[in-house]
């Protein structure tokens, strides 16, 4: 059993102190921006493009990725490890021209070993996301992917108390309610509901949850600090080793072998899509709270369920619908419940401290 001082370890140690407050986005790359676009938050330039340019490419990699995996019958293994091989290839690009998306990466840094084993998990975490979620769209409708998807909060409270042992507040708990109820209207009356579909969206969630708190666990040295790119390009690498043996396993052969070069430009468009998606992700982090961005987010998913219906035409039942909208409302109230606890947290302490001093002044 390695020591708590070291390594993995030593970051849980040091998350648990700083109670996951701070947000991996801005840990993670030393926020660069001006004192003018901080205070300007999302109404910033900067904001607003990263913005826009987050919501176009997750809708173009969700749609994308259905129609090559549906219209065009893409093998969903080799689908997916030519998206990480892309993401890699234009993370490593990045780290030294970012085109505007963070800083540029001046010298080379010397890291710890355990920042490089730490990637291998989130890595793997990654892999899971991208192969579970293309998975998920191969059999059910993307408005149900990402519905249930937009139950992440739920899984996040979850791991959090498993890992870290981090216990919410009574309105964190209590927003968990229309979360657990819309999710359980929409698979009960989804028309297109599959099991492995199912299973293949809530493993989605979890991986990507897990992801989230890994990140943050993994990155909280000040020797582990990164760019977005960076961050891009180490752990989509750490993905790509992890992913060729799985890749060598479970492909389909007899169906890979039928990629045809247009196949192939669409899965490299969409390894493109992807890799902004989640470059545009981080950047907006520096201008945002936490809180803000997974509003951000939250209204992105509402976005994509109901474009989807009209691109793709899909039935929704009208529990269904009603399912979906309850998740949104949970998800919004989760987001105003942590905001909510973090100041009355925040409150508690600078009261602590006050009288702290003043009875050392008393002294």
């Amino acid at each position: 059993m390695p020591s708590k001082k070291n390594g993995f370890y030593k970051n849980i140690a040091y998350y648990k102190m700083t109670g996951g407050k701070s947000d991996v986005g801005r840990q993670r790359t030393g926020s660069s921006l001006s004192e003018d676009d901080k205070s300007l938050g999302l109404l910033s330039f900067g904001a607003i493009v990263s913005l826009v340019v987050w919501y176009l490419t997750s809708f173009l990699t969700l749609f994308m990725n259905k129609y090559t995996l549906t219209n065009l019958q893409a093998e969903a293994v080799l689908f997916s490890t030519v998206q990480i091989v892309v993401s890699t290839i234009v993370g490593g690009i990045n780290m030294y021209w970012p085109c505007y998306m963070g800083r540029a990466t001046r010298e080379c840094v010397r890291r710890p070993f355990s920042f490089y084993t730490n990637m291998m998990f989130v890595g793997l975490t990654r892999f899971l996301v991208v192969f579970l979620g293309l998975i998920s769209l191969e059999y059910v409708a993307v408005s149900f992917t990402e519905t249930v998807k937009s139950s992440a909060p739920l899984f996040t409270v979850v791991i959090s108390f498993l890992m870290l042992r981090e216990r919410n507040g009574i309105y964190v708990q209590l927003s968990l309610i229309p979360i657990m109820t819309g999710l359980v209207l929409c698979s009960a009356y989804e028309i297109s509901f599959t099991l492995v579909g199912f299973l293949a969206a809530l493993g989605t969630n979890l991986a990507e949850c897990l992801q989230f708190v890994l990140s943050k666990m993994s990155l909280s040295g000040e020797a582990s600090r990164t760019t977005p790119a960076e961050f891009q390009f180490y752990s989509c690498f750490a993905s790509t080793i992890l992913q060729i043996p799985i890749c060598v396993v479970l492909m389909n052969y007899e169906q890979a072998s039928q990629t045809t070069f247009h196949i192939f430009v669409w899965m490299v468009l969409n390894g493109l899509m992807y890799h902004y998606q989640t470059m545009t992700a981080w950047v907006l982090m520096e201008y945002v709270s936490p809180v803000t961005h997974s509003v951000c987010n939250t209204v992105k998913r509402a976005i994509a369920i109901w474009l989807s219906v009209l691109v793709f035409g899909n039935s929704v039942t009208l529990l269904s619908g009603i399912g979906t909208g309850v998740v949104i409302l949970g998800v919004l109230m989760y987001n105003k419940a942590r905001d909510f606890e973090q100041r009355r947290h925040e409150r508690h302490e600078t009261r602590t401290l006050l009288i702290d001093n003043d009875s050392k002044t008393v002294v």
